[in-house]
């Protein structure tokens, strides 16, 4: 296996490809997915990686303005003409003086990885697999399946229409999603539990995600409320920042927590499995830095009986090609938030597209990501950096 590659050419596009419907959550909402798609090429190779953070700093501190700025000032310029020695090598080069900016380092390390990948002739999930089993992971957790079972992850409606959000939760369960999550925050949350409850029934995945909308001191009383509608766990109920809260507050309720936005790298990961705070982890790479990162903290939950669940901003296809693919193997034990193009987008606008057939994603075919949509990828998109 060949990781070291000169970098001769990078190119950076800004993608804008409009939101079927306006998707909110507690922090805010979307009307169109703006990211940042990089291009990485070596003796006319190109791999792909994506950028994606929001245009506004509710999720994360990065935005799309943010990431250009740090892309442009601080990383290409480190990596352009050099000769990267390995995917692990690239990494340490990104973390050298820059802290954070997680999203920044995922656009330039996912298309390394693509780029690796598409040498040496295999897929991604191929590649993944083999840096796992390099990396010390135990052979039950090197199995992988072609497919992720795809759950959904429903929005707030705009105006908080109970009516609308109850015709959303028919209308996705209809279609054969494994399992719904619903956003929830403070003043949108009992009520909306109980009407998913009703039409779900209590045997199908159900679970709340705040978006680290609710406060320990403040919301307490909401949380025990919420027991009593068995939800498999809440996702991040507490401060995007927070590990301690999130430990008092498991030992006040009977529902199980996830980690989302707190979980930032694999130290932290280790810490929560330390604290015996959490046995329920969702693993986003763009949030992580990396699938590097992605991985290691993967080997971390494997090895602590922590049940993982991958998640998306949502991506593009490109930025979601490396969830796909991750979530495919077996430590991986809820359906994923890896939805359907169309859940998001409008008929043929993603650029790869992504179908579900019986509940499922299936991992397209070919060497790395596989083959991007060039049509919609000119039409949604235009270069603002090539060096």
């Amino acid at each position: 296996m060949n990781e070291g590659f000169r970098i001769d050419q990078i190119r950076m596009k800004e993608v804008s490809i409009p939101f079927k419907i306006p998707f909110q959550i507690s922090g805010g909402i979307s009307y169109v997915r703006k990211s940042l798609i990089i291009e990485l090429e070596s003796e006319g190779v190109i791999g792909y990686g994506e950028s994606a953070p929001f245009e506004a700093p509710f999720y994360s501190s990065e935005t799309i303005s943010s990431v250009k700025a740090v892309l442009k000032e601080w990383i290409f310029d480190r990596i352009i003409g050099k000769e990267i020695e390995s995917i692990a090598g690239l990494n340490y080069l990104l973390a050298a003086g820059i802290r954070g900016n997680n999203f920044a380092k995922a656009g330039v390390e996912n298309a390394y990885w693509d780029l690796v990948a598409k040498k040496n002739k295999l897929s991604l999930k191929e590649l993944i697999e083999f840096k796992l089993k390099e990396m010390g992971v135990a052979e039950e957790y090197l199995k992988s399946t072609d497919y992720v079972e795809s759950g959904v992850s429903i929005g707030i409606p705009q105006n908080q229409s109970l009516e609308t959000f109850a015709n959303w939760i028919k209308k996705y369960y209809e279609e054969g999603y494994q399992r719904i999550k619903i956003k929830i925050k403070p003043g949108w949350d009992l009520k909306p539990v109980e009407i998913a409850r009703k039409i779900l029934g209590y045997n199908y995945p159900f679970w709340t995600d705040a978006n680290s909308s609710y406060h320990l001191d403040q919301h307490l009383e909401i949380f025990k409320a919420m027991d009593q509608y068995k939800c498999l766990f809440h996702e991040q109920p507490l401060s995007h920042d927070d590990i301690l809260d999130h430990l008092k507050l498991v030992r006040e309720i009977e529902t199980p927590i996830c980690f989302d936005e707190s979980l930032k790298s694999d130290k932290i990961a280790q810490d929560i499995v330390d604290l015996d705070i959490s046995k329920i982890w969702n693993i986003k790479v763009q949030r992580l830095g990396g699938l590097w990162f992605a991985l290691k903290t993967y080997k971390i939950a494997v090895e602590n009986g922590v049940k993982l669940w991958g998640g998306t901003m949502p991506e593009t296809g490109i930025g979601a090609m490396s969830i796909l693919n991750l979530a495919s193997f077996s430590g991986f034990k809820y359906p994923a938030d890896v939805e359907p193009s169309s859940r998001w987008y409008l008929a043929d606008s993603d650029l790869i597209e992504m179908e579900m057939k019986e509940g499922r994603i299936y991992i397209p075919e070919g060497l790395g990501i596989g083959d991007i949509n060039k049509n919609n990828y000119e039409r949604y998109s235009q270069y603002i950096w090539n060096s």
